[in-house]
């Protein structure tokens, strides 16, 4: 650092966060001995809110811990609420300061923005802005050595910066959202749940700015995740009228729940391609849903009622999302109960303990498991992905599209339905042998066939 350097001072320390050093790190240090740590996973990028601390500290504390921490540029992507930007304002200052000490701004990045991505210096954007600045202290914190690339975005997406950096493995990205703003706690919750929703999904189309002030910036990374298959992931949901700040040494802040600001955090998981989901809960939860399952069935065998979300204590954010999967029961190889969803239409915890249940006690196929029996019973959960159309011309041209040991596949009929889960491959390898049987399974005949027919194919990730 030389005596030329541009230095710019906290705007908004002592307002969003503490102004003291002594003071903010004691505030950073409670966020992390309070993270839930869910995840083992690291990511290169985050969605992370941008309250005051005492309101999203927590929940920016658990975004910034699932970030890799490898990373040597961390570029900050934020709205604009002061000054109206066009595209992407960049800051012309050498070092950003905040209480923790000042924190290099990458300039040559910056440059490389301009050049290739109409960028421009817009200092005057930065100046009163908090949105960017609330979310270096946590850099500081969390990263030796690292600069920073503050970026206000305007209505451009961020999906080409992201593609063009992301090669770069020691870059990492913040997107820095709040969710919707000033509803009763009732209806931001569902607000936020539909965003949460959207996000999640990957389906953006109707996303609205009143949704989340950073909506431009969730939006291109949404776009960047369809472009590379990759998949959001929740690390948290909660607004400011849940909020009943502790500091550990007599502060407290308690959350207006008549009048509310929305919070979420979500990270990018970069494997698994279209089962993205499904792959990181088989891959980090295996153990976790399979004895969210078991406990379901004990439940019931045991006289103890119906098992309820509540009861399970702490729950894993992922198992929030949206998902639907099938419960598989065995003994000794032989089938004893199946039972799932077809389309995702409530929490996947909600389905797992609901399918595993009716698996066990409500197949028409199968008596009600006994507590003999569960001991013996090898228990598997398939995840599914979201049903899509399969376009086709007569019976010969839907057998050529179907792919075996891969697809899933629904058939519908008017009111005649049935559903094979790619497990079932290896009972009938043979596409004919395979789509007849799923004919009489829906109460048709084998050789039935029509242009009404719809067919549609899915894919499942398999905990076993």
């Amino acid at each position: 650092m030389g005596n030329g350097d541009k230095i710019r001072n906290s705007a908004v320390a002592g307002a969003f966060y503490p102004a003291d050093k002594a003071e903010l790190e004691s505030m950073l240090a409670h966020f992390e001995k309070h993270n839930n740590n869910d995840y083992e996973y690291k990511t290169r990028a985050i969605i992370a809110p941008h309250a005051g601390y005492v309101y999203s500290g927590q929940l920016a504390s658990e975004a910034f811990e699932c970030l890799d921490k490898h990373a040597k540029t961390i570029f900050i992507f934020a709205p604009a609420h002061r000054v109206p930007v066009s595209s992407f304002a960049l800051s012309s200052f050498d070092f950003w300061e905040t209480p923790l000490g000042k924190i290099e701004v990458d300039q040559k990045i910056n440059r490389e923005l301009i050049e290739k991505f109409g960028a421009v210096e817009h200092d005057e954007a930065h100046a009163e802005e908090h949105a960017a600045e609330v979310q270096v202290p946590f850099v500081q914190r969390h990263f030796k050595d690292a600069k920073i690339v503050p970026v206000l975005v305007g209505e451009k997406s961020i999906a080409p910066i992201l593609e063009h950096f992301w090669e770069d493995k020691d870059a990492a990205f913040v997107i820095s959202s709040d969710l919707s703003h000033f509803h009763s706690d009732a209806e931001a919750k569902k607000i936020d749940s539909i965003t949460a929703q959207m996000i999640e999904n990957l389906e953006i189309e109707e996303f609205q700015h009143q949704q989340a002030c950073g909506a431009t910036g969730i939006c291109g990374l949404v776009e960047f995740a369809c472009n590379r298959k990759f998949t959001p992931i929740r690390i948290g949901m909660t607004n400011s009228g849940e909020i009943n700040f502790n500091n550990g040494a007599g502060g407290t802040v308690a959350g207006d729940k008549g009048r509310v600001v929305g919070y979420g955090a979500w990270l990018l998981y970069d494997r698994g391609g279209e089962l993205g989901f499904a792959h990181f809960v088989s891959e980090y939860f295996a153990n976790y849903a399979k004895a969210v399952c078991k406990r379901s069935i004990l439940s019931k065998l045991e006289n103890k009622g119906k098992l309820e979300v509540g009861d399970l204590g702490h729950i894993p954010p992922v198992f929030a999302q949206v998902g639907a999967v099938f419960v598989t029961l065995r003994i000794e190889g032989d089938l004893r109960g199946c039972i799932g969803s077809i389309v995702a239409h409530r929490t996947l915890i909600q389905d797992l303990i609901e399918n595993a249940r009716s698996a066990a006690f409500s197949d028409p196929r199968f008596e009600p498991l006994t507590m003999e029996e569960f001991n013996e019973t090898d228990i598997s959960i398939s995840i599914l992905t979201a049903p899509k159309p399969i376009e086709f011309k007569g019976e010969a041209d839907l057998l050529e599209k179907i792919v075996p040991n891969k697809d899933g596949i629904i058939i519908r009929e008017g009111r005649y339905q049935a559903v094979y889960l790619p497990s079932v491959w290896e009972e009938l390898p043979d596409k004919v042998t395979f789509l007849n049987s799923l004919k009489r399974k829906a109460g048709l005949n084998a050789d039935y066939f029509s242009d009404s027919l719809e067919v549609f194919r899915f894919h499942v990730e398999e905990i076993k």
